[in-house]
């Protein structure tokens, strides 16, 4: 499948070259072109490098994986190119600005998902992978036993294009949480998640796990 990442960052890094090992073509975006990071991906993987116009517009599907307190605002100039597109968003409005722990920018009442969706009528938004790190996005197994990921939108066949492509990641525990405004509760994980981190170390590799009696 043809799939464009839009960022740069360790997200986006390490979700591109997974995507390739497994045989999709991917293109990775950044704000030019000649960015040294999305041509280092390119000559390290043999996957594509393009902004994220040339990424949006190469991708059946799209992931977003850019900084939340700037996704919005570079996502709201890709109408053209994410229009009919599933639009993967794991990214989270978080404000270091005053230290850490961060802060959100959007919550209670609205979430970044939903700001994304405002902006892209035409593009089926989708919230998921927000709530675990790069390296357990791609390999869930890294955490023993079950534990979840969840997705948000308002389109069941986007949702479900999602989590096909979960499974093909080793995502068993799959919990639709609703339509998108249920990506306020996914993106308000983030607190606690960034306060685990803290409690069990900086490299912990962890996951919430939702057990049902």
């Amino acid at each position: 499948m043809k799939i464009g990442v839009l960022g740069t960052g360790a997200a986006g890094q390490t979700v591109a070259e997974k995507l390739i090992a497994l045989g999709h073509d991917v293109m990775m975006g950044a704000r030019s072109a000649d960015n040294e990071k999305v041509l280092g991906f390119a000559q390290r993987t043999g996957g594509r490098a393009g902004t994220f116009a040339d990424a949006s517009a190469h991708g059946e599907m799209v992931i977003n994986c850019t900084r939340g307190d700037t996704s919005l605002a570079m996502l709201s100039g890709l109408a053209a190119e994410l229009r009919g597109k599933v639009l993967i968003d794991v990214a989270n409005p978080l404000d270091f600005s005053q230290g850490f722990p961060p802060h959100l920018t959007v919550s209670n009442t609205d979430s970044l998902a939903e700001q994304i969706q405002r902006a892209l009528p035409g593009t089926f938004v989708v919230k998921s992978l927000n709530t675990v790190n790069a390296a357990v996005m791609i390999e869930p197994s890294r955490v023993p036993g079950p534990h979840t990921v969840f997705v948000s939108g308002n389109d069941q066949k986007a949702k479900g294009k999602v989590m096909d492509f979960l499974r093909s990641l080793g995502w068993q525990s799959i919990i639709d949480l609703g339509d998108i405004t249920s990506a306020r509760a996914a993106e308000q994980l983030l607190p606690l998640w960034v306060r685990l981190y803290s409690a069990l170390g900086n490299n912990a590799i962890f996951n919430i796990a939702v057990m049902e009696a």
